[in-house]
């Protein structure tokens, strides 16, 4: 089952908060965001190759990758893994190269639901409102409900 995708971001204040639940146990959404070959699976929009150059999804690890149209024009994405706890929280940065100089801090908590579900609620916090205004006119809807779509496929199987 899709469940919806909740995108918020109050006028004025630099985040947005997602909010979607998902069809697993904390311990499989975890290890969805965790294992690279997963993550490049689901991660974006629909149509893109995503390459993953790095993933180190331990507390001070790194991660590194990029997004490749079928046209050939790619986007470079970039960003440290402050704090990770298995199954339950994840704290990074996230850099999209191709808007320099702007990282956002994202806290990610898995949470669970009971009966095998879970809801993954993440908060990503912005230097600017213009900065996230421009994260939010990327297209970052479309790549966050399309990417859930298909996590929830791989989650299935």
């Amino acid at each position: 089952m899709t469940h919806p995708v909740r995108i918020e971001a109050p006028e004025g204040l630099p985040y947005i908060d997602i909010t979607r639940e998902l069809d697993a146990p904390p311990a499989r959404v975890f290890a969805a965001h965790a294992d690279p070959a997963l993550v490049a699976r689901w991660m974006g929009p629909d149509g893109l190759e995503t390459d993953i150059t790095e993933w180190d999804f331990v507390s001070g690890g790194r991660w590194s990758f990029r997004q490749t149209e079928p046209g050939g024009e790619s986007y470079g994405f970039r960003g440290t893994f402050h704090t990770v706890r298995p199954d339950e929280l994840a704290i990074q940065t996230f850099e999209f190269l191709g808007f320099p100089d702007v990282v956002s801090v994202e806290t990610l908590r898995f949470i669970d639901l009971g009966d095998g579900r879970t809801r993954l609620e993440t908060h990503s916090v912005y230097p600017t409102v213009a900065a996230r205004d421009g994260m939010i006119s990327s297209g970052m809807e479309r790549g966050v409900t399309q990417g859930y779509a298909r996590l929830d496929t791989i989650l299935a199987g």
